[in-house]
């Protein structure tokens, strides 16, 4: 997309705001904040496996992937990391951004994960690949076999087609049992297409300043 721009959240990490879908990647009160509470504290760190597989839904700036990656070279875990994403951010874009997340890890690792290498192994450290699919989820096939689930679509208003029941069919079969996903978004209606997909569904409290966001499982 062309009509992106990179804002500074309140906690000093940068995110990309769209003027097309007039939302931001992130939470504008903290865009590290945020994943980091959504996806790395209430996603992988519940998940008692030492192999991971991942599947996230909006690669976008590639921070989810990145938290990930140090999350797992701290722990010794073993990640598998798959990512759909329809719209990359163009190369000026992921330049500035390379700026910013040096605060989080350096540079080369930034560039590594934004290599323009699609549907092929990235292998980025011993113990973590990096599999990106441009595409579609709704008509991408996405594989099987993933023990956790980040969900980072723009939000329902804005992306309605992307958090149905049909969606999350998709997302349960594609998962493992006891396999966990994990969003930011605490919408009734989610909750309820997430339910009738067949998951367990718990709300957790949210990142700042969101009241509440949620966590589903597949049992």
């Amino acid at each position: 997309m062309k009509d992106l721009q990179i804002r500074t959240t309140r906690d000093g990490s940068n995110t990309v705001f769209s003027d097309t879908f007039q939302e931001s990647y992130h939470s504008i009160a903290g865009a590290v904040t945020e994943s980091k509470h959504v996806f790395i504290n209430a996603g992988l760190r519940v998940i008692r496996k030492r192999n991971i597989s991942i599947f996230e839904m909006g690669f976008g700036t590639g921070l989810n992937a990145l938290l990930t990656f140090l999350e797992a070279q701290q722990s010794g875990m073993a990640i598998r990391y798959t990512a759909i994403e329809l719209y990359p951010p163009k190369q000026e874009i992921l330049t500035d951004l390379a700026n910013n997340f040096s605060q989080v890890t350096n540079s080369s690792v930034f560039h590594t994960f934004h290599d323009n290498i699609w549907n092929q192994d990235i292998h980025i450290s011993t113990g973590f690949t990096l599999f990106k699919i441009q595409g579609d989820l709704l008509t991408t096939p996405i594989g099987n076999g993933y023990d956790l689930v980040y969900y980072d679509a723009f939000s329902p208003a804005t992306q309605p087609d992307l958090w149905t029941e049909d969606v999350f069919h998709k997302m349960f079969d594609a998962m493992n049992m006891e396999g966990i996903l994990t969003t930011y978004c605490a919408k009734g209606s989610v909750r309820r297409a997430l339910l009738k997909a067949g998951f367990i569904v718990e709300r957790l409290p949210g990142p700042p300043p969101k009241r509440e966001m949620l966590r589903a499982c597949k049992k």
